[in-house]
């Protein structure tokens, strides 16, 4: 006996989206590729063909949008392009296989360590409760696992770092991450330290802001320019009374840049000058010397001015004579 299911119409049928898709995929997608996402999901279930130009068509969005948004879906595991088309990837099987093969090589130690470190359990607990409202993605936890491990933070510091990105809305994880590169280059650790940083940077953007509006640059600076300014207090160690210095200087200059700017503050990092007294003397020098070369120069050209116009005179004296003679 064979039995058989009526096919449902498309009024009566489903698409079926998991739980993981929202907790992992979906924050990483802008709203044109989710709508690349779930319109091959759609299609993938009637097993169509698909086609660029169509879906493009079809969603009426730029090729050139259809194509980003499908490397962007390669990029994040959500298809997999193969020669005759794309599949798309079962990401509950996915996500339980990430999730198993690390377990396979932990060591004894590390999942002893896991197992006793409760403050950092409650950390992330934390976490999952404030920002994820209690659903956060499996992923997630190997990837804390790893900063953990990775950037050596204690457990404030981990929370600070999820409570810095949720308040930006940047809940992606490549954000998160690219924070914490930051305060670990920073040599963020502890409490204590990001405490510190967070002072530093407080300062940072007061000298940002001070020197922006002395330079009359009311629409910001770009990112170039605050690059250089950081240069000159983290690396350099220079404060606003020796940059100052710098930008007084610009009144000399017509339309002066941040590059004549950064070179002069360069120059005298180079030269060891560390104070706006040292700075001020080797300015007074130079300027000394400049007025030397310039009147040494104004001399030499009058002695040469004097010395061509004896020189012709004589030569005219000699024709004078030698017409004479004649």
């Amino acid at each position: 006996m064979k039995l058989e299911q009526k096919d449902k119409s498309m009024l009566f049928s489903g698409t079926t989206i998991p739980d993981i898709f929202f907790s992992e995929h979906l924050t990483n997608l802008p709203g044109d590729y989710l709508k690349i996402y779930l319109y091959m999901v759609f299609l993938s279930k009637y097993g169509k063909d698909i086609k660029l130009n169509d879906l493009s068509k079809k969603l009426n969005l730029p090729i050139k949008t259809i194509n980003d948004g499908m490397k962007c879906l390669e990029e994040n595991n959500l298809i997999l392009k193969k020669t005759t088309g794309y599949i798309m990837i079962d990401l509950q099987e996915a996500t339980l296989h990430n999730l198993y093969t690390p377990n396979l090589t932990m060591s004894k130690e590390k999942v002893e360590q896991t197992a006793k470190n409760k403050s950092r359990a409650k950390a992330i607990e934390h976490i999952n409760n404030m920002y994820f409202q209690g659903i956060m993605g499996p992923s997630w936890y190997n990837d804390i696992d790893l900063w953990f491990t990775k950037y050596e933070f204690d457990e404030q510091v981990m929370i600070a770092l999820f409570d810095y990105c949720y308040k930006r809305s940047a809940m992606h994880r490549n954000y998160v991450q690219t924070v914490a590169e930051a305060w670990s280059s920073n040599k963020v650790k502890t409490w204590n330290d990001l405490d510190q940083y967070y002072e530093k940077q407080e300062s940072l953007n007061r000298f940002k802001k001070t020197i922006a509006k002395k330079l009359g640059k009311y629409n910001g600076l770009t990112q170039y320019e605050e690059a250089y300014i950081e240069n000159w207090v983290l690396n350099f160690g220079y404060d606003m009374n020796i940059i100052e210095i710098a930008l007084k200087r610009t009144t000399l200059k017509q339309n002066p840049t941040f590059e004549y700017i950064n070179n002069v503050i360069t120059d005298w990092h180079d030269r060891n000058l560390k104070t706006p007294s040292e700075i001020n003397a080797f300015l007074e020098q130079r300027k000394k010397q400049e007025k030397s070369t310039k009147e040494l120069k104004s001399k030499v050209s009058k002695t040469t001015y004097e010395q061509r116009s004896y020189d012709n005179l004589d030569f005219l004296y000699a024709n004078q004579t030698t017409n004479k003679e004649d």
